[in-house]
């Protein structure tokens, strides 16, 4: 993929998910557009948002809500009251055609995971708090799980997907299950299926978050870009 391309999907991958892949989980008012409530907390606007477009945003959201801008650079109005602010790096795979390992392969212990696996999913990340998931965070794309005697433990999925790209999210291990290699088997695991769809994959992490930058780059992913995650409150 050439560099330009590459630049213009993953510098907006909120915006190009939801106007392309994700278009059907996306609400929508003049320029700004936000996942349906229950699937995400993104939104987006143009990177040069005017005045204007960020009213869109305002009126689309209501008043008092939360505006998760993700790594969108743009900066809203001085009555939107900031929430949070945090470092991180967007990642892309290095690694070639293929995961190279044998953790991607059947019988690893790694299992789909389906709608009726969701209340498990939701108490895990309670647990671990890998960042924003919700009731139907999982239509935005295929989830892998493993389990120790029937409990899930470990899982992580498919959630930005701009053109030729999806991110692989929600990583996470219940603490009395860490060191088993579960995070590294699932990441591996999808991949190899991302790689299957001749799409490449990227993820985002904290920057304070070493452990797991360094499980990342082991697995063949290298930095592209730091980011900054931003959220406002709407006047």
């Amino acid at each position: 993929m050439a560099g330009h391309r590459v630049a213009a999907v993953l510098d907006d991958p909120v915006g190009e998910s939801l106007r392309g892949r994700h278009a059907h989980l996306a609400r929508r008012f003049g320029a700004a557009a936000a996942y349906l409530s229950p699937v995400a907390t993104f939104c987006a606007v143009p990177a040069a948002a005017d005045a204007a477009e960020w009213d869109d945003l305002a009126r689309l959201l209501g008043r008092g809500e939360l505006a998760d801008m993700f790594s969108c650079p743009a900066v809203p109005p001085p009555d939107w009251e900031p929430v949070f602010t945090l470092e991180g790096r967007q990642m892309i795979w290095s690694g070639g055609d293929h995961p190279g390992h044998p953790d991607a392969e059947p019988g690893s212990g790694v299992v789909g995971l389906d709608p009726a696996d969701v209340p498990e999913m939701l108490d895990l990340v309670e647990r671990t708090r890998p960042g924003p998931f919700r009731p139907r965070t999982h239509e935005l794309g295929a989830y892998l799980g493993v389990r120790e005697r029937g409990v899930l433990v470990a899982m992580a999925g498919e959630r930005l997907r701009p053109p030729g790209w999806t991110e692989i999210s929600a990583v996470c291990t219940a603490p009395e299950a860490r060191g088993r290699g579960h995070a590294a088997r699932l990441v591996r695991a999808l991949v190899a299926r991302v790689l299957a769809r001749r799409e490449r994959p990227f993820l985002h992490v904290a920057e304070s978050n070493a452990d797991a930058i360094a499980l990342y780059e082991r697995i063949g992913f290298r930095t592209r870009r730091q980011v900054t995650f931003r959220g406002f409150r709407t006047p």
